[in-house]
């Protein structure tokens, strides 16, 4: 049983290998039920709410600032109820590049949230088109949480850290 877990990781990191631009693995892994906002837009916005979907390891490492960690394997929807009270506001969910936010942006659309987008390209492309990143002591930082090897190809700029 541990070998076939195994070799299915492995044929899924062969295949997200193949994809070589963040566009085509969002184009094969999401179904785009949350709307994206890109990099580039956030600058227009204004009052925005930033949860990160990446779990604690990562969110430690680098984290767009004043941003809140509600992770992905344990999310609680409590965490974001009390902490985001008006259902109106502008949320945007991110992760890594997009994939495990969209999760995410799907729960807080059921939750009644009605402003929710998924950063396209996520923490990746965030930090690749200049964005500043902290860590959890709220110092910038150039460090991003790379998530794997295999992610790793699509985080351009910065230092790639895989543990913490």
């Amino acid at each position: 049983m541990r070998f076939y877990i195994y070799f299915i990781g492995f044929l899924f990191s062969v295949a997200l290998s193949a994809q070589n631009s963040i566009p085509q693995v969002l184009k094969k892994l999401n179904q785009e039920t949350v709307p994206y906002i890109k990099v580039k837009d956030l600058k227009d916005k204004k009052n925005l709410i930033f949860l990160d979907a990446r779990e604690p390891k990562e969110f430690n490492v680098s984290h767009i600032r004043n941003s809140i960690p509600v992770g992905f394997d344990n999310f609680k929807s409590n965490t974001v109820k009390a902490t985001v009270k008006d259902k109106s506001a502008t949320i945007i969910v991110y992760c890594s590049i997009g994939v495990r936010s969209e999760k995410i942006g799907e729960k807080l659309l059921k939750m009644g949230y009605k402003n929710v987008y998924n950063l396209y390209g996520g923490i990746f492309e965030y930090k690749n088109y200049g964005g500043k990143v902290v860590n959890n002591h709220n110092k910038v930082t150039d460090s991003v949480h790379a998530y794997n090897k295999a992610w790793s190809i699509y985080l351009t700029k910065g230092i790639k850290v895989y543990e913490n």
